[in-house]
């Protein structure tokens, strides 16, 4: 059965909002006037939506959504009707539905803030905040241009760290193919070759001929334990002591970790400054900005300059104790609160870290080049060079 959300106002001239689950709009009618209501408005509600950044919303829609948003508030036209005009041209369909949803709720006496935060999987925790910081500054059309320039900032990040983990992935996949079509194709012919020759063979041609019998006598078994390593870590990394310990490996990790480290300082610096130059109070801006960390380490010691702060002390000493925060980022941040000016120092180390992804993805990249080759070429090499051994020798024996 339908659901159907309702505007009316009860005798008293009070407006009441909610939703009813009957079979026809008519019959919504007729139940809140046989309740002694007056109808405003009954609207069918929109279906649930599963939505996500990477699946059916992605960043880019957002921040199209968001910039023709702050423009259209900026050139004075009213919420409703700019609302009204994004949900017509949004190309993306779920995003349609959302920013529908969304304009229902505005006209039923609902606050944008309220009406987005109903979408969390197209909306994230920060955007509502400062949102809801732009309608109470009566400054929403500066604070959306900032929502955009943000995202745009945050997501080149990602896809900078993201990129760098590609070039690795492409050359251990391959290496795994070619050495499981070796030990499975290739390594059997000449086992059977070398085994009607007789004699001793050499010991790295019996190592390579015995990884060949044991994958095919027991692959099953191999991926099995596989499979069991990866959804037991994946498993292990959904407690909290589990994501707490392999997040501290990662950032442990030579390279790396580095990339890894400098990115998370650059995410937090620019997500806290943003909110809190765009009015959202320190404690909820060190709140959302724990959450969009991205690493349990990073997320700790930020809850903990939370605490620190609500107890009247300072954000940068939680922050030196993690030992996660380079000393140039807590000088920099206590600097910006002795001084006031806290939000124009976390954008300047944010663009600052910004640069020194870019060089750590480059050091990444060219440190780990060479042994991707020397690591492929030795393995798969190797391999090749142990099967033609006995082959040598015997072209020596009959010399």
């Amino acid at each position: 059965m339908p659901v159907f959300n309702y505007t009316a106002r009860t005798l008293a001239g009070e407006l009441q909002s909610g939703s009813l689950d009957l079979a026809t709009e008519n019959d919504v009618i007729a139940h809140l006037r046989k309740n002694r209501m007056i109808v405003v408005k009954v609207q069918q509600a929109p279906k649930e939506l599963k939505l996500s950044w990477g699946g059916g919303v992605t960043t880019r829609d957002v921040v199209i959504f968001t910039r023709q948003f702050a423009t259209m508030i900026n050139s004075g036209l009213p919420l409703v009707q700019a609302l009204d005009i994004l949900s017509e041209q949004t190309e993306n369909p779920k995003l349609k539905e959302v920013t529908k949803a969304v304009v229902y709720d505005v006209e039923s006496g609902h606050t944008l803030a309220d009406a987005l935060r109903k979408h969390p999987k197209a909306f994230t925790d920060l955007y509502v905040n400062m949102v809801a910081a732009g309608e109470a500054g009566g400054i929403l059309d500066t604070i959306l241009l900032r929502l955009a320039t943000f995202m745009e900032k945050n997501d080149a990040l990602v896809r900078r760290v993201k990129g760098a983990m590609i070039y690795p992935a492409v050359i251990f996949s391959v290496m795994g193919i070619c050495v499981v079509i070796l030990l499975l194709f290739v390594i059997p012919v000449f086992a059977s070759m070398f085994a009607s020759m007789g004699g001793q063979l050499p010991l790295p041609t019996r190592i390579v001929m015995g990884a060949s019998e044991v994958l095919k006598s027991f692959w099953w078994a191999i991926g099995g334990g596989v499979a069991a390593l990866y959804f037991g870590t994946k498993r292990y990394y959904a407690t909290s002591g589990g994501k707490l310990n392999l997040d501290k490996l990662m950032l442990a990790m030579p390279v790396l970790g580095d990339v890894i480290r400098k990115s998370s300082v650059s995410r937090f610096t620019r997500t806290l400054g943003t909110l809190i130059s765009s009015g959202v109070s320190i404690l909820d801006g060190l709140e959302i900005t724990a959450k969009t960390a991205g690493n349990r380490v990073i997320h700790d010691a930020v809850m903990e300059s939370r605490n620190s702060i609500a107890g009247g002390e300072t954000i940068a000493a939680p922050l030196q104790k993690s030992k996660v925060f380079p000393p140039m980022v807590i000088s920099m941040i206590a600097v910006g609160e002795q001084t006031g000016g806290l939000d124009e120092m976390l954008t300047k180390i944010a663009d600052f870290y910004d640069e020194e992804v870019d060089a750590a993805v480059g050091n990444l990249l060219a440190a780990m080049e060479p042994l991707m080759i020397v690591l492929l070429g030795g393995v798969v090499g190797g391999m090749i060079i142990a099967m033609y051994l006995p082959i040598f020798s015997m072209i020596n024996l009959v010399q």
